[in-house]
């Protein structure tokens, strides 16, 4: 797929000056201020992350509300609930707090709303629930600030809400207790990219103040918080990076029982960083609410032993498997029907429907998709009577407000920018495709209709060095807003060894004036011509580690290639 190529820029002079005051390679500095770290103090903070940095909880608005309202329900014994979303997020959120308060009170209980029956946040059914067993508080997570009429039916039956969540608030908000979202109007919260779970562990934060309890009281779940952060895919900057740091230390030192569960049946042999929590755990967690109750997320999570966190494990492990099947299964029929499609190739937008899909992996299946096709992509299936189903954006693109203009289709939606949720009528899908085609069509700028490829500088190959590389590897750990810097080469050559391997991927040998070095490509076999037209070419790529029988070599992690100009 071609890709479009942009190469941030620098400003020289700052780059001088922040060279100046830290005396490292002036290409790395660079790309510190790319990253708003300008000042030595910056860099300090940045490379030296330390849990003192934290903000105080009671900065956020409300804070000192919830916390009252929870200390006065463990005066009284009153049973609280601990509610919250059926992703990651909410379920590392839900068991964090559950086993918190659990320490210092009871009763107390959780909930996680079933995806299909009572879909996204706070659900009458939850309420009715929380009702019928007696519950007179309930702590949402990663959930609840779009739900005042909910929230407000939950107050006539005598239950008050804590709600504890990161998502853009609407402009009524629920009748609420308390509500704890850096993101509301008059929080003064200096950091507003906190995840579900990271305002969940500010709750906790300052209840531990609150009641005298250590700080282990609390820091027991960093591993869990990193977990979210890295599924949440929320900016990896300010607290959340020190939050990851530590979060991530404790999955590799010291990980709760169902955490590392979940590793050893992942096989995990290498240290675990926020991108293989991405990869290898996140999709474990998240595949018990797709395939069926994500109640056991959290039950692995809260397990107090190794024998029960297995067992929760080897279900999650299992649903997994059965959501990679369907996934895989679903993306190569909907790719069959595409490529069929004799209109396919002049679309600005894929809408594709069958009513035996699962529905849910119809999410997953619309993002692989777009891996094929770059653009807007919508996959339906049926949904008792109607048809349901997920959108995912391409990056640049305000999903939500194309949906909204061809809403008269629709009989329910919902999402953001990048992605959304819809329902319909099977009688209105091919209208409401061709109204979303025609929206997008006039809408989206042409160029976003191509990946970009965003780097970070230019480099010879002369500069890929131990110490370049060791100053990367401190900027982890990696994430939206710090990935991993991307670099280009220029004018590099073939020197007669790279070759294809396994049919799909680039054995990279390259020289630039007297300097080799070897490199992968996966996926890039397409452009293997390239290399053997013995021409000077163009390389994106990122620096890695290659270990061979015991031996570390530098190695470039290839990502793009073209022909130099």
């Amino acid at each position: 797929m071609q890709k479009r190529w942009t190469i941030l820029p620098t400003d020289e002079a700052e780059v001088n000056l922040l060279h100046h005051s830290l005396n490292v390679n002036k290409t790395f500095c660079g790309i510190l201020i790319q990253r708003g770290i300008h000042s030595f103090e910056k860099a300090k903070t940045f490379f030296r992350p330390s849990l003192s940095n934290l903000h105080s909880p009671w900065l956020m608005k409300d804070m000192d509300k919830a916390v009252d309202r929870l200390c006065l329900a463990f005066e009284n014994k009153e049973p609280i609930l601990i509610y919250g979303d059926y992703d990651v997020d909410g379920t590392t959120a839900v068991a964090s707090v559950f086993q918190f308060l659990k320490k210092i009170h009871s009763p107390i209980d959780f909930y996680i709303p079933h995806r299909y029956r009572e879909g996204y946040g706070i659900s009458k059914a939850g309420i009715d629930f929380a009702h019928q067993q007696g519950f007179t508080l309930i702590v949402s997570l990663d959930c609840g600030i779009k739900s005042a009429e909910l929230i407000a039916y939950a107050l006539t039956l005598g239950i008050d809400f804590i709600v504890c969540d990161h998502h853009l608030p609407d402009s009524i908000l629920p009748p609420a207790i308390a509500i704890l979202n850096p993101k509301q109007i008059n929080c003064n919260y200096p950091y507003k990219e906190l995840c579900g779970c990271g305002v969940g562990f500010k709750l906790m934060m300052a209840l531990g103040e609150r009641l005298g309890l250590p700080n282990a009281s609390y820091l027991e779940y960093l591993d869990l918080n990193a977990l979210a952060i890295a599924a949440d895919i929320v900016p990896v900057t300010g607290e959340n990076r020190t939050l990851a740091f530590f979060g991530i230390e404790k999955v590799n030192t010291n990980p709760s029982v169902g955490m590392k569960a979940l590793m050893q049946l992942a096989a995990v042999k290498n240290r675990m960083t926020l991108t293989s929590l991405v990869f290898t755990i996140a999709p474990r967690i998240n595949a018990a609410g797709r395939m069926d109750d994500a109640r056991k997320a959290v039950q692995l999570f809260i397990a107090q032993n190794e024998q029960d966190a297995i067992k929760f494990a080897e279900i999650l492990h299992s649903d997994n498997t059965d959501r990679r099947e369907a996934d895989s299964s679903i993306t190569q029929e909907a790719l069959k029907i595409l490529e069929a499609d004799p209109n396919n190739a002049l679309k600005k937008t894929t809408v594709i429907y069958q009513e035996h899909w699962h529905k849910g992996v119809v999410g997953i299946v619309a993002s692989r998709l777009i891996e094929t096709y770059y653009r807007p992509t919508i996959v339906l299936t049926k949904s008792g009577e109607y048809a349901a189903g997920s959108a995912r954006s391409v990056v640049g693109f305000n999903l939500y407000e194309a949906i909204y203009a061809c809403r008269k289709h629709l009989l329910g939606y919902g999402g953001h920018f990048a992605a959304a949720g819809m329902t319909l009528s099977t009688e209105n899908i091919a209208a409401f495709a061709a109204a979303f085609e025609a929206e997008v069509s006039s809408t989206i700028p042409p160029e976003l209709l191509f990946p970009e490829l965003v780097i970070n500088a230019t480099i010879g190959l002369h500069e890929i060095t131990k110490s370049l590389y060791q100053l990367i590897c401190q900027m982890e750990p990696f994430g939206p807003d710090n990935m991993r810097p991307v670099f280009i080469a220029r004018k590099v050559y073939n020197n007669g060894y790279s070759k294809i391997v396994k049919e799909l991927h680039i054995r990279f040998v390259v020289i630039q004036n007297n300097t080799t070095i070897t490199g992968i490509g996966f996926n890039l076999s397409e452009k293997f011509h390239l290399l053997e037209s013995n021409q000077p070419i163009d390389i994106v790529f990122t620096i890695d580690e290659n270990e061979w029988q015991g031996e570390k070599s530098l190695q470039l992690k290839v990502v793009d290639l073209r022909a130099s100009e």
